[in-house]
């Protein structure tokens, strides 16, 4: 299902699959991340969490929710640019604030009205981000469960994955 504005180019997409109608499905909200998604670039866990969140939704039934704002809401070009400076030694946090915009620009307002529109008040949500839990808990979604996605780290993503722990909060084991 595409869910977006009349005539929106570029819609939310969203996999539905089924499970046991007494149950609370397991729910991936997944920001768009081209490189990571469909590149597989090792300086982020999202085609990571991606593939893990598939996996766990193929066995379980559920839904995913693939929100289209790249770069934690930048945009390509922006997090390209922010790629350069964290190439210079900033880190994400740093790189996105010199180039003007917030650490994280992400909203989840879509992936709860696309929740509240399936009938879901109540989800078991596959994240690391404590902000999913809390835009879905303040949206009126209950989260029943957080399930996570922890994967072994790389030399390419360790500091990444640092960052997000230690100053995003992220439930993330880095070691």
């Amino acid at each position: 299902m595409a869910f977006g504005t009349e005539g929106d180019r570029f819609p939310h997409v969203v996999l539905n699959t089924e499970w046991a109608s007494n149950d609370v499905p397991i729910v991936r909200i997944h920001s768009e991340c081209m490189t990571g998604d469909l590149f597989h670039s090792s300086r982020c866990d999202c085609g990571q969490q991606l593939d893990g969140a598939l996996t766990a939704i193929a066995k379980e039934g559920g839904v995913l929710i693939y929100l289209r704002q790249e770069g934690r809401g930048i945009g390509l070009v922006e997090k390209l640019r922010a790629y350069n400076l964290q190439d210079e030694g900033l880190d994400t946090m740093q790189a996105n604030e010199a180039l003007g915009h917030p650490v994280d620009a992400r909203d989840y307002d879509a992936a709860i009205a696309i929740l509240l529109d399936m009938g879901l008040p109540s989800v078991r949500l596959l994240t690391n981000n404590p902000e999913k839990v809390q835009a879905l808990e303040t949206g009126g979604i209950h989260v029943t469960e957080r399930v996570p996605l922890n994967f072994e780290a790389g030399p390419e993503n360790t500091s990444y994955l640092r960052v997000k722990k230690a100053l995003m909060g992220h439930w993330i084991d880095t070691e």
